[in-house]
């Protein structure tokens, strides 16, 4: 555990004792700081009891004696209506923060480290990984958390030299002040979360809280396939110009080539971070790289790593030695030149069309809780799909967007499509691909979407068996 030190002698609030309030609470509790909690689940009152937490009720509180208040990511500050507590807080001039914040607190007391921090709609998880991955190869102490895995404050502290590897959902940004990583990575933006963050323009300032503090000597790697990261990427690039300085930006790109960046053409890694653009390898024979979504996720990373000082070489024998991620284009099975991959991860379209362009001959299942029920702005990716098998909540709605656009069946149930896509799949009697990549949320039918994906693993694997 990481433990917070600066709030020694003072009393701070918590409220939500999920993962990373739990680990919050006990961090300043062991820096010495007085910690009343709360959740309005009876279940996690009781657990913090039990594990010395002082239980309060801070709907009644006497918020002019907190220093400051920590809430859980899932907690709303501003959309669609901030939280009671939150409310209170700032009416009191309360900082309300979260995790991350508490982390930065705690860096001061801790081992000199590098911190990388990756955000971006989509690919956080896997670059998160691949970073890790490569900084472990290369002998680095390494300590990977935040949003993927174990919380940040759950981590345990490093020694000097080590790195620490942080995925930063825009619910965590949201919660920071004066955090600020060395390296800050932004993948991509597409629509999410405007339920929480009220539209596309709040979103996108969420994000880039994580990057306009930085100053010179840090690094900002800006994903440049979007219109925002371009826009983004062009101002931070004026800033580090002014006399105050700002954070040396490092461009990415699988589209064109970028100058001063990283680049992927046709699958080959070009390294130009220091002028002319290097040819570092070919990325099309990694298995778990499959795809222009993860070409990019490749970029970031390695741009990210040579910050920190890697060399070329080493950075790419790690890349093609990344075992990959569990419900991300991941193979679980193959029987009959017929891949099964599961994708549950893909939880919402702009997710779905990533994998969509990355097979050909797809048997696609797809559905769930949707977000969205129009498919046609996956047109483009029509012509690699043999058949849609639906199912979950969205299935009549996606059938009735697909119309006969394309081949499609409501299937109803993850079993029944999987069954369905792989027989029509051994019927056509050529190499192909029964992907489960479902454009939704899974809590139609299944607990989240790690179960859906392992639900969808051992059935691939029962059927290539040979099983029924």
């Amino acid at each position: 555990m990481i433990v917070v030190k600066a709030f020694a002698g003072k009393t701070v609030a918590v409220f939500g004792l999920a993962r990373s309030g739990l680990a919050s609470a006990l961090s300043l509790q062991a820096g010495g700081a007085q910690v009343l909690v709360h959740d309005d689940n009876a279940d996690r009152r009781a657990e913090a009891e039990r594990l010395g937490l002082t239980v309060a009720d801070l709907y009644a509180a006497d918020w002019s004696r907190m220093d400051a208040f920590v809430v859980s990511p899932g907690v709303p500050l501003t959309h669609p209506v901030p939280h009671p507590l939150v409310i209170a807080a700032q009416a009191a001039h309360v900082p309300v923060i979260g995790d991350m914040e508490l982390f930065d607190y705690a860096r001061a007391d801790l081992p000199p480290a590098k911190v990388i921090a990756i955000t971006g709609t989509n690919g956080k998880s896997t670059t998160t990984a691949l970073v890790g991955h490569i900084l472990v190869a290369a002998g680095y102490p390494v300590a990977v958390g935040g949003n993927i895995g174990t919380g940040v404050l759950d981590l345990e502290p490093l020694p000097a030299g080590g790195v620490y590897v942080l995925e930063l959902s825009s619910f965590q940004i949201d919660l920071t002040d004066k955090f600020r990583p060395d390296v800050a990575v932004l993948l991509n933006m597409t629509p999410d979360h405007l339920d929480r963050h009220g539209d596309m323009a709040g979103y996108e300032a969420v994000k880039e809280k994580l990057f306009l503090g930085q100053g010179s000597g840090q690094v900002a790697v800006i994903g440049v396939d979007d219109a925002h990261g371009i826009q983004f990427a062009e101002r931070l690039s004026r800033q580090e110009k002014n006399p105050q300085g700002g954070p040396h930006v490092i461009p990415v790109s699988v589209e064109y080539a970028t100058g001063g960046g990283v680049t992927v053409k046709d699958g080959v890694l070009y390294d130009g971070i220091e002028g002319g653009a290097v040819p570092v390898g070919s990325l099309t024979a990694i298995e778990t790289l499959r795809g222009k979504h993860n070409w990019q996720n490749a970029a970031a990373a390695y741009a990210a790593v040579r910050s920190v000082g890697l060399g070329a070489g080493v950075i790419f024998r790690a890349l093609g030695s990344f075992p990959g991620l569990e419900h991300r284009l991941q193979k679980v099975a193959a029987r009959d030149g017929i891949e099964f991959i599961n994708d549950s991860k893909a939880t919402n379209i702009d997710a779905a069309s990533k994998a969509l362009g990355t097979f050909e001959h797809i048997y696609w299942i797809a559905g769930g809780k949707p977000k969205t029920t129009d498919l046609q702005v996956l047109k483009d990716f029509f012509p690699h799909i043999a058949k849609a098998y639906l199912i979950g909540d969205a299935a009549p709605a996606f059938a009735a967007s697909l119309g006969a656009t394309l081949d499609h069946v409501i299937a109803g149930d993850l079993a029944t499509a999987t069954r369905m896509a792989f027989a029509d799949a051994r019927a056509a009697g050529q190499a192909a691909v029964v992907l489960l990549s479902p454009a939704c949320a899974s809590y139609d039918q299944f607990r989240d979407f790690e179960d859906r994906g392992r639900q969808f693993a051992a059935l691939s694997q029962s059927l290539a068996a040979g099983g029924a």
